[in-house]
């Protein structure tokens, strides 16, 4: 099948048409489409004859219906061959109602399967590519939920803050120190056993990496004290060093050549542009997961994400799990030689998002207003009073990613109407992930944050990293940096006031403005069991299991 046939199908009906516009439609020079034309013909498709001299129309005369006949070779194709095989076809431009037929068709790939050699494999459909793998490098959701189940922590850390044992089976906290006790016998996936010494090598590689050195800033030294211990120093005090511990990036690996070992439930098979496999590992010191693989397939952003299984038919009632998908914020770059640096530019934008906040679920449906706190459960009872418009020299730089392109608009167009002309510059997620320092070159950012379990620690990881728009603000403003360093000898338990109060700063100083929360909802059928959501409100596949069907 090919995808440039289908488009020009689409978009070029039986009659005259000059050939500069079918180059155009295909995105080809114009030898290029002439190539290609006299492939079609020879194929059968269509006859063309071209037109005479320069800008005169050709003639083109459908044969055959492109669209129906790829329909059912694509329908063929996915009853054949693997999932990560057909799901490229999707991405052809199919009309509404073909791609209906062939996703109805397509969504039976994915589910709970059991292979003839009893292999139980969950295939679940992904929209994005995995970025990475490497524990440092995961700081988006997905990649982070995938290191998840590749890699284990010291500890972890629940909802409530409540820290339990993990690769460390107990642990010594004094004011200075910390002393963790490892089990015995915890393996690498490449079947080494893990030392202190590894623990050590590993956690020394965070703490001066970029992202995370200003976190882990109150920790001096990680010595092995023995064999399976481990000592943390920190002398002037870190209320928070257990739970740091529990957090996605201070996952343990160990590096062999270009290779990253884990010791979590699954270990990575196989990652491609297409598929991620997950395959469960036999010698994992703790329960090992019910399901043998856990495939993850490249699907359109618009394919409707359900999870069943193969013996619980579609079309049989589902139940929705519904999960944090986080809050959406607006960051302004007080510190820009731009009008942003004004305060009576960034409160009369403060004023404007507001005023016209309440709109926002019109441009994206799963938005839910935020006029309290980034903090769920709680009110800073801020409101902003009617400013008059300043005087602005130029275009606002409004940077954000097209997955937030909604919000984007909505920001963009609710601005305009009050006087203040923006300019979107897009980018990729990966650039994203890029553009952070001292000189971001935008004056607004649209930014998700998704907390990855405990809403206290989370949110002052979020304030703390380096990879957000938010950090060169931070980095740059007093009353903030003398709030953060209160944090590592407040015991954790009186966190949210402090929390608040960072919160409550950077609103009043127009940097940092709620903007929405965003809910998860996510169907499953009901042969489908223990099912628990966990890191970044994704559903934890190492406990989950599928309660089989016996005759």
């Amino acid at each position: 099948m090919d995808k440039h046939l289908l488009a020009l199908w689409k978009a070029v009906p039986s009659g005259n048409v000059k050939h500069e516009e079918i180059a155009k439609t295909l995105g080809f020079s114009t030898k290029q489409t002439s190539r290609y034309i006299k492939k079609w013909i020879a194929e059968g498709w269509f006859d063309y004859t071209a037109g005479r001299g320069r800008g005169n129309l050709s003639a083109l005369v459908w044969l055959k219906d492109v669209e129906a006949i790829y329909e059912e070779q694509f329908m063929e194709i996915i009853d054949q061959q693997a999932v990560e095989e057909s799901s490229k076809y999707l991405l052809y431009d199919w009309s509404r109602e073909s791609k209906l037929r062939l996703l109805n068709q397509f969504r039976l790939k994915f589910g709970y399967f059991q292979d003839t050699d009893e292999v139980d494999r969950l295939i679940v459909p992904r929209r994005h590519k995995l970025l990475t793998l490497h524990p440092l490098e995961a700081i988006d959701m997905q990649s982070a939920n995938m290191v998840a189940n590749v890699f284990n922590r010291l500890v972890s850390v629940d909802e409530n803050g409540v820290v339990s044992p993990e690769i460390a089976h107990t642990w010594d906290l004094q004011a200075t120190r910390l002393r963790i006790y490892l089990h015995k016998g915890v393996k690498f996936h490449d079947g080494t056993t893990l030392s202190a010494g590894d623990v050590v090598a590993c956690l020394d590689r965070l703490r001066a990496h970029p992202y995370f050195k200003s976190l882990w800033e109150p920790v001096t030294s990680v010595k092995a004290a023995a064999t399976f211990v481990v000592d943390f120093y920190f002398p002037k005090g870190c209320s928070y060093c257990l739970q740091m511990l529990g957090m996605m990036n201070a996952s343990i690996y160990k590096e062999s050549g270009d290779k990253v070992w884990g010791t979590g439930p699954f270990y990575g098979a196989e990652n491609s542009e297409d598929k991620t496999s997950l395959k469960a590992f036999s010698d994992y010191f703790l329960k090992r997961p019910l399901l043998d693989v856990v495939d993850f397939v490249q699907v359109p952003r618009d394919f409707e994400i359900t999870y069943h299984s193969a013996n619980h038919p579609k079309d049989e009632a589902t139940f929705q799990v519904e999960s944090d998908a986080g809050f959406g914020i607006v960051v302004m770059n007080a510190f820009r030689p731009t009008d942003i640096q004004r305060q009576e530019v960034r409160d009369y934008v403060h004023y404007v998002i507001a005023k016209h906040r309440h709109s926002i679920s019109d441009y994206h449906p799963r938005a839910l207003p935020n006029a309290k706190s980034c903090l769920a459960g709680y009110d800073q009872q801020y409101t902003m009073q009617k400013i008059e418009r300043p005087h602005i020299t130029q275009a606002l730089v409004l940077k954000a990613v097209k997955h937030y392109e909604k919000s984007a608009i909505w920001l963009k167009d609710a601005l305009e109407k009050e006087g203040i002309p923006v300019q979107i510059q897009w980018m990729s997620f990966a650039e994203k992930l890029l553009d952070h320092g001292l000189d971001q070159q935008g004056d607004l950012f649209l930014h998700g944050e998704v907390l990855e379990m405990n809403q206290n620690f989370s949110f002052f990881y979020f304030l703390k990293n380096s990879y957000s728009p938010l950090a060169a603000n931070i980095s740059k403003n007093q009353q903030v940096l003398a709030l953060l360093e209160r944090y590592a000898q407040t015991p954790f338990g009186e966190w949210t006031a402090l929390n608040l109060q960072v919160e409550k700063a950077l609103i009043e100083s127009s940097i940092m403005i709620p903007l929405y929360y965003e809910k998860r909802q996510v169907p499953f059928s009901a042969d489908l069991m223990n099912i628990t959501i966990t890191h970044f409100g994704y559903v934890d596949y190492s406990n989950l299991w599928v309660r089989p069907r016996i005759e």
